[in-house]
């Protein structure tokens, strides 16, 4: 007998391999209401919505940039030991940004990407190969991962296990598909209260731009509405395909429930975040044309400049008030210690 989860996994199986090598930037309404219901699809269609215009949208780029952050951000967590790792896998790629940037800094050598979204993979390809280089792209599942056991010497990503249903189906997968002490890191993953605070501030701008943009004075700033519509629309999706915020030890708990080793989190991004937020969804509401270099240069430097803000306030303030945890763990090597290990404690 079928059971309801078997029955919605079995559609979403179904709508990924008809999907699979066509993006589907253009959903129907009937695709739209079934995806309110089930993750996996709101996933699809809202990535592969997105996928046209997600690197324009979060200011990513594959230059120094973008480049440092990726180094700096698995360095904070996992350090600079074995590097570069041989064959990695990325999952949830979206755009590529992290695995491009991470073989862009020389912490990787040959590279894979997966995503629910076929849009999303077809864009980290074609972002690899502008940059001179070529990546293994797949559309997959994270909670069933196409590939054979001991297959990768590190597993990584960046903002995609809040998008994943079922983290111990995933980590189960993370830990099968590496090579015996193999690593996995990622990064970006909201916090329960730093992402409560964040969404608020991005609200609250949200309502400011765009009643602001009202009076016939800032008329020229306002987007047609068509596009705001739209954005509205997206962000509605977006809190179907957010599953997941995060208590650092919790997630933790999850990675050693699978047989992970070694496993730790950090966190950061604090006033970074309360700045960023804003900023991102005061850009979203304006036309883009109104924001140029100054605009973008006062970002980027406001942003390193309360980053490195953060990195003091966190020796004085709780962790789990910052936006983003990271988290690492490596995969029981045979030849070595036996025993599950503890979590080393989080910083």
């Amino acid at each position: 007998m079928t059971t309801a989860a078997e029955s919605a996994d079995q559609s979403t199986d179904e709508f990924t391999e008809e999907l699979a090598g066509k993006p589907n930037p253009h959903a129907s309404e009937a695709e739209i209401e079934a995806a309110w219901s089930d993750p996996k699809l709101a996933n699809i269609l809202y990535h592969d919505w997105e996928a046209g215009t997600y690197d324009e949208k979060w200011s990513i780029s594959f230059d120094e940039r973008c480049i440092d952050y990726a180094r700096d951000r698995f360095a904070h967590i996992a350090g600079e030991g074995g590097w570069p790792y041989g064959k990695a896998l990325e999952l949830g790629c979206g755009t590529g940004f992290f695995l491009l940037n991470l073989k862009l800094a020389g912490v990787i050598e040959e590279g894979h990407v997966t995503d629910l979204s076929p849009g999303m993979v077809e864009v980290a390809q074609r972002n690899a190969r502008s940059l001179g280089f070529e990546v293994q792209g797949r559309v997959a599942d994270a909670e069933r991962l196409p590939y054979p056991d001991d297959t990768f010497d590190l597993v990584v990503g960046h903002a995609v296990l809040h998008h994943i249903p079922d983290l111990d189906l995933a980590f189960g997968e993370i830990l099968r598909v590496l090579k015996p002490g193999g690593r996995f890191v990622f990064a970006g993953e909201p916090t329960k209260w730093g992402d409560k605070i964040a969404r608020r501030l991005s609200r609250a701008t949200w309502w400011a731009a765009t009643h602001a943009t009202r009076l016939p004075a800032l008329a020229s700033w306002r987007r047609p509405q068509e596009e705001l519509d739209e954005s509205s629309r997206a962000a509605a999706l977006e809190a179907v395909v957010d599953i997941h915020t995060f208590i650092p030890d919790e997630l933790a708990a999850h990675a050693l429930r699978a047989g992970a080793r070694s496993v730790r989190t950090r966190t950061d991004e604090l006033t970074a975040a309360w700045f960023g937020w804003p900023v991102r969804t005061f850009e979203c509401a304006v036309p883009r044309e109104k924001l140029g270099f100054r605009w973008a240069n006062f970002a980027m430097k406001g942003w390193q400049r309360l980053s490195a803000l953060d990195a003091v306030l966190a020796y004085v303030v709780p962790k789990g008030l910052f936006y983003n945890v990271e988290i690492t763990g490596v995969k029981a090597d045979p030849a070595g210690t036996t025993g599950k290990a503890s979590p080393t404690p989080s910083s």
